[in-house]
Protein backbone atom coordinates (compact mmCIF):
# COMPACT_ATOMS: atom_id res chain seq x y z
CA UNK A 1 0.00 0.00 0.00
CA UNK A 2 1.43 3.40 -0.95
CA UNK A 3 2.29 5.93 1.71
CA UNK A 4 -0.63 8.34 2.17
CA UNK A 5 1.56 11.39 2.79
CA UNK A 6 3.06 11.97 -0.63
CA UNK A 7 3.40 14.58 -3.35
CA UNK A 8 -0.07 13.87 -4.79
CA UNK A 9 -1.86 14.18 -1.46
CA UNK A 10 0.19 17.27 -0.58
CA UNK A 11 -1.11 18.89 -3.78
CA UNK A 12 -4.66 17.85 -2.90
CA UNK A 13 -4.41 19.40 0.58
CA UNK A 14 -3.01 22.63 -0.88
CA UNK A 15 -5.93 22.72 -3.30
CA UNK A 16 -8.44 22.19 -0.47
CA UNK A 17 -6.93 25.14 1.41
CA UNK A 18 -7.74 27.36 -1.59
CA UNK A 19 -11.49 26.79 -1.26
CA UNK A 20 -13.14 30.07 -0.29
CA UNK A 21 -16.56 29.09 1.03
CA UNK A 22 -19.09 26.30 1.63
CA UNK A 23 -20.45 26.52 -1.92
CA UNK A 24 -16.99 25.97 -3.41
CA UNK A 25 -16.32 23.13 -0.96
CA UNK A 26 -19.60 21.44 -1.86
CA UNK A 27 -19.02 21.52 -5.60
CA UNK A 28 -15.35 20.51 -5.33
CA UNK A 29 -15.93 17.61 -2.96
CA UNK A 30 -18.98 16.42 -4.93
CA UNK A 31 -16.83 16.19 -8.04
CA UNK A 32 -13.95 14.58 -6.12
CA UNK A 33 -15.95 12.09 -4.04
CA UNK A 34 -19.08 9.99 -4.40
CA UNK A 35 -22.20 11.02 -2.51
CA UNK A 36 -21.72 7.96 -0.29
CA UNK A 37 -18.15 9.02 0.59
CA UNK A 38 -19.27 12.54 1.47
CA UNK A 39 -22.06 11.18 3.67
CA UNK A 40 -19.56 8.83 5.37
CA UNK A 41 -17.19 11.72 6.12
CA UNK A 42 -20.11 13.74 7.47
CA UNK A 43 -21.14 10.87 9.73
CA UNK A 44 -17.59 10.43 11.00
CA UNK A 45 -17.33 14.13 11.81
CA UNK A 46 -20.73 14.02 13.56
CA UNK A 47 -19.51 11.05 15.61
CA UNK A 48 -16.36 12.95 16.60
CA UNK A 49 -18.41 15.92 17.81
CA UNK A 50 -20.73 13.61 19.74
CA UNK A 51 -17.83 11.71 21.33
CA UNK A 52 -16.36 15.00 22.49
CA UNK A 53 -19.66 15.70 24.26
CA UNK A 54 -19.55 12.31 25.98
CA UNK A 55 -22.49 10.84 24.08
CA UNK A 56 -22.77 7.05 24.17
CA UNK A 57 -21.76 4.81 21.27
CA UNK A 58 -25.35 3.51 21.06
CA UNK A 59 -26.76 6.99 20.54
CA UNK A 60 -24.01 7.82 18.01
CA UNK A 61 -24.74 4.58 16.15
CA UNK A 62 -28.43 5.47 16.03
CA UNK A 63 -27.88 9.04 14.79
CA UNK A 64 -25.09 8.33 12.29
CA UNK A 65 -25.59 4.75 11.18
CA UNK A 66 -21.91 4.08 11.89
CA UNK A 67 -20.84 0.77 13.43
CA UNK A 68 -19.52 0.67 16.97
CA UNK A 69 -16.18 -0.42 15.48
CA UNK A 70 -15.97 2.76 13.36
CA UNK A 71 -16.97 4.88 16.34
CA UNK A 72 -14.27 3.18 18.43
CA UNK A 73 -11.70 3.95 15.72
CA UNK A 74 -12.76 7.62 15.70
CA UNK A 75 -12.49 7.70 19.48
CA UNK A 76 -9.01 6.18 19.26
CA UNK A 77 -7.89 8.81 16.73
CA UNK A 78 -9.30 11.60 18.89
CA UNK A 79 -7.32 10.32 21.89
CA UNK A 80 -4.15 8.98 20.26
CA UNK A 81 -4.09 10.20 16.67
CA UNK A 82 -2.12 12.98 15.05
CA UNK A 83 -4.28 15.67 16.67
CA UNK A 84 -6.37 16.56 13.63
CA UNK A 85 -9.71 15.80 15.21
CA UNK A 86 -8.77 17.69 18.38
CA UNK A 87 -7.54 20.68 16.39
CA UNK A 88 -10.79 21.02 14.50
CA UNK A 89 -13.03 20.22 17.47
CA UNK A 90 -11.35 23.08 19.36
CA UNK A 91 -11.65 25.45 16.41
CA UNK A 92 -15.35 24.70 16.04
CA UNK A 93 -16.13 25.65 19.66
Amino acid sequence: MPKWDNKKTEELFKTILKLKNIKEAKIFFRDLLTEKEIIEFGNRWKAATMLEKGISYKKIEKQTGLSSRTIARISWWIKRGKGGYLLMLKRNK
